[in-house]
């Protein structure tokens, strides 16, 4: 191997290395399957490539090996063939899946976030125009909504007050009939900085999402509190929900939605998410650090 070689694998110089010594550092997953692939080389016969990891203390880097198997063009009994860094283009790959997966996701969403507007605008209807109306500014509201859960260009500087945003976000579950202001929000005024403001906005948008299909707001009679708790460092926001179907047992939380917005929470906030199935309805506390929400 040459100097850069070293370099990409994190391995002093040497004369000679190993397969062994280089596998040290292969990605435990992936330990095997390059050791399958290494063994074919001798082999088979023509080009070959294979990507994998390798790790160096805690940075993980993406490999691509390519070179010639079964003796193909080799000089004086010497193998070559070249080891690439491809993490960035693994790091893109890995975005991209994990983008289509979030838009099927709230695609589905949305279409049970519909149906639920539907019923909830029923209620306090008596007309077809006002049926007609009412569904209008809900559809309207959660078009807003949506908007704040993904990025948009231009935009610079605080993206809005924390109790702003929450009203926008929840607005098309509230009803306007006979129980309205059935949410309430109850923060601090403090500013959410642009670049959190989409990933809070993703997290209460799954929330609300799986209260109108499961919760509190899906019932007729559902409440929802959504209020905080601070400290010198953090804010927690409490989501309680009330007068929701009765939970019969503890729900399985490993969805793609709600593996999103844990790790949204862990990543973006140094924060968490816990979820507390309480006779009464559920209860989520979202802890996040102060200075990472205004950023």
């Amino acid at each position: 191997m040459d100097e850069r070689a070293f370099d990409l694998w994190g391995l002093p110089w040497a004369d000679e290395v190993s397969f062994e010594e280089l596998s040290a550092h292969i990605h435990p997953a992936d330990r095997d399957r390059v050791r399958a692939a290494f063994v074919s080389t001798r082999s088979v016969a023509g080009p070959y490539e294979i990507d994998f990891r390798i790790m160096l203390d805690d940075e993980v880097r993406w490999i691509s090996t390519r070179g010639q198997g079964a003796d193909a063009g080799i000089v004086d009994r010497v193998m070559f063939g070249i080891f690439m860094d491809v993490s960035g283009r693994k790091q893109a790959e890995e975005g991209h899946e994990l983008l289509a997966g979030e838009m099927s996701h709230r695609v589905k969403n949305l279409l049970a976030i519909a149906t639920s507007i539907t019923n909830i605008t029923s209620r306090s209807a008596t007309t077809i125009e006002d049926m007609a109306k009412g569904l209008t500014a809900r559809l309207t509201a959660l078009g807003r909504a949506h908007d704040l859960v993904r990025p948009l260009p231009g935009r610079e500087g605080k993206a809005a007050l924390l109790g702003d945003l929450l009203s926008v976000l929840l607005a098309p579950y509230d009803d306007q009939g006979a129980f309205a202001g059935r949410i309430r929000i109850a923060v601090p005024r403090m500013g959410v900085g642009e670049a959190t403001a989409t990933t809070l906005a993703m997290v209460i948008h799954e929330l609300a999402t799986n209260s109108a299909k499961h919760g509190a707001l899906s019932a007729n009679e559902g409440t929802l509190d959504v209020s905080s708790d601070t400290d010198d460092t953090d804010i927690c926001l409490i989501w309680a929900e009330t007068g929701g179907p009765a939970i019969e047992a503890v729900p399985d939380m490993e969805g793609f939605g709600s593996r999103m917005i844990s790790r949204s929470m862990s990543q973006q906030f140094r924060g968490s998410l816990s979820y507390d199935w309480q006779p009464t309805g559920l209860v989520v506390t979202l802890r996040m650090r102060k200075d990472r929400l205004a950023a």
